[in-house]
């Protein structure tokens, strides 16, 4: 998860430099030599720079010398690296503990605050020899005294807050990445195109091997996602995620008569109860008036608080039920069943649950998670193309935000996608849902990092909303919302025309469509100007910068007037 540090209004580029603080086994080092890496930037260790000036190790300096005699060295060790340019330099953990250092820091570069846990931080350094403060009988007592005085003096220096969590070292570098300026981006262009090439060859490979079930790791409320064919039948893998005996289904008009039955069948040969929902099929049914139905029958039924409730169908209903069970004797376990290729790349995973409001898309709503997703590709044989062309959206908007080489595949395979090949499917299905899972496991409720993924959003609910929602596919609607968005992104500078070009066209070429509808330019603005990631009245959009990364900035109205013009039709 990132965030703007309080109090920071801009971010200092003087020199190109970047400054990692934060406490001892925050992942200083890791992080500073990837984004040296990625930014073709020199790294630099302040307290290996210190080792090679005095000749000795960090706990013999503290030994012979003492701590106060290795702050001073580490001053001078500050004041020397901050004044050199384009660097990165990973900072000792009590560094910011010296005012003139803090000066330095926050004055001659973009310093990003590595934030962790106290548990975290325990379990990375419980077996680190090398530091000698936590050279006592206590050390989880020593780390939480370091994190109180610390902590308000990493917040004062910071520009950048970002929580490593458990770190995966490349969507740490995409957060990050997508709060830095143009100063620093700009140079990984050329190692990303490397990179990007040689992903491109081995992805075809990968597409046969990959194994059926991954994880979205979120601690307690931690969940899988099981991936494959015929899973609808498979009572034990349902049953195994159902704690009590009671199961209440809610489905739609539309996929009822195809896998009800089945589901029904399948728990209650397992010993479950089945009750049975069924609400109206579309997006203009995502409403109050049929999230009421569903509490209605679970009253009736007199279902207790161990009732588990199954979400069997698109992502209009995963969003319903996850809210009823959200709210419902203020929480049940629910899962989610998810039965169209949007809702398995993408609603299905990450807990955002809710309804419409006429006014704005899922404006009412709760972060609650599932206790498992199972996506069974099979469903998909029984799937429209236009419902396919529609979660094919979402399949897109993954490999442009996050993973370049992804989005070459997709490129090479949109004719096999859209021709629902299996194999080619189950791999996008896959990958989909692992770049989500790990978006998610690191801001799941969206403080920062995560709203990336709607990208195209912006545009794509004001499409939803200003048509009438139904009219437009969800997925139809942000598919055309990533070409808007692309457009936005060439007129800043961000990505080149043939980038936004390929958008368009693969955006096509899944057979939906380019050219926005025309809602006037009054009503298009005030329909972006109802949305979540919106702060202070100035409408946010999630931009290339460049394909494979993205930044969530507001733009000057010029520049989004003349993407209207360009791209409604």
């Amino acid at each position: 998860m990132s965030a703007a540090a309080p109090g920071k209004e801009s971010l200092c580029n003087v020199g190109g430099n970047i400054f990692l603080v934060g406490l001892m086994g925050a992942g200083k080092t890791t992080v500073g030599r990837a984004l040296a890496k990625r930014l073709n930037k020199r790294f630099i260790d302040s307290d290996h720079e210190i080792e090679e000036r005095t000749g000795a190790t960090i706990p013999l300096i503290f030994e012979i010398e003492g701590e106060a005699s290795f702050r001073q060295r580490e001053a001078e060790v500050i004041r020397d690296l901050t004044a050199q340019q384009d660097i990165v330099l990973a900072t000792g953990g009590g560094a910011v503990l010296n005012a003139e250092s803090r000066a330095y820091l926050k004055s001659r570069g973009t310093v990003i605050y590595l934030r962790a846990s106290v548990n975290s931080i325990v379990q990375r350094t419980s077996h680190d020899k090398n530091r000698p403060l936590l050279q006592t009988g206590d050390p989880r007592k020593t780390i939480e005294e370091l994190s109180r005085i610390r902590e308000p003096l990493y917040n004062e220096v910071a520009h950048i807050v970002i929580d490593t969590g458990r770190p995966n070292v490349q969507f740490l570098m995409q957060s990050i990445l997508s709060q830095l300026g143009p100063e620093h981006t700009q140079a990984q262009t050329a190692v990303q195109q490397d990179h990007h090439s040689l992903a491109k060859h081995s992805m075809t490979s990968q597409l046969s091997s990959t194994s059926n079930t991954l994880h979205v790791d979120l601690g307690a409320r931690s969940y899988p996602i099981t991936i494959g064919q015929s899973l609808l039948g498979d009572s034990a893998l349902l049953a195994e995620h159902v704690a009590g005996s009671r199961v209440a289904i809610v489905t739609n008009t539309v996929v009822a008569p195809l896998y009800l039955a089945q589901v029904s069948k399948s728990l209650q040969a397992a010993g479950k109860q089945v009750t049975e929902i069924v609400l109206p099929d579309g997006e203009e049914e995502k409403n109050w008036v049929n999230l009421m139905k569903v509490f209605d029958v679970l009253l009736a039924e007199k279902c207790d608080r161990k009732t588990t409730l199954i979400a069997l169908g698109g992502g209009v209903i995963g969003d319903m039920t996850g809210f009823a069970a959200a709210a419902y004797m203020r929480g049940v376990p629910f899962i989610q069943v998810p039965t169209t290729l949007l809702s398995q790349v993408d609603s299905s995973v990450g807990g955002k649950t809710g309804i419409n409001h006429p006014l704005g898309k899922n404006m009412i709503g709760a972060f609650y998670q599932p206790q498992a997703v199972i996506a069974d590709t099979a469903t998909l044989n029984t799937l429209p193309a236009r419902e396919l062309s529609s979660g094919l959206s979402e399949v897109i908007k993954h490999g442009a935000i996050i993973d370049a080489p992804f989005f070459d595949w997709i490129e090479a395979n949109i004719g096999k996608l859209v021709a629902k090949d299996a194999e080619a499917l189950a791999y996008a299905i896959r990958r989909s849902c692992e770049i989500k899972a790990d978006v998610v496991r690191q801001d799941e409720r969206e403080g920062g990092l995560r709203a990336i993924l709607n990208f195209g959003h912006t545009f794509g609910h004001a499409i939803e909303a200003g048509m009438g929602y139904g009219v437009w596919l969800h997925g139809e609607a942000v598919g055309c919302g990533m070409v808007m968005a692309a457009d936005l992104s060439h007129r800043l500078g961000f990505i080149d025309a043939q980038t936004r070009d390929r958008i368009a066209a693969v955006v096509k070429a899944a057979g939906l469509p380019i050219v926005a509808p025309d809602l006037g330019t009054e009503r298009w603005l005030e329909l972006m100007e109802v949305d979540k990631k919106n702060e202070g009245g100035q409408i946010k959009f999630i931009l290339l910068k460049p394909l494979g990364t993205s930044v969530i900035m507001p733009v000057p109205q010029e520049m989004l007037l003349q993407t209207l013009n360009a791209c409604v039709g």
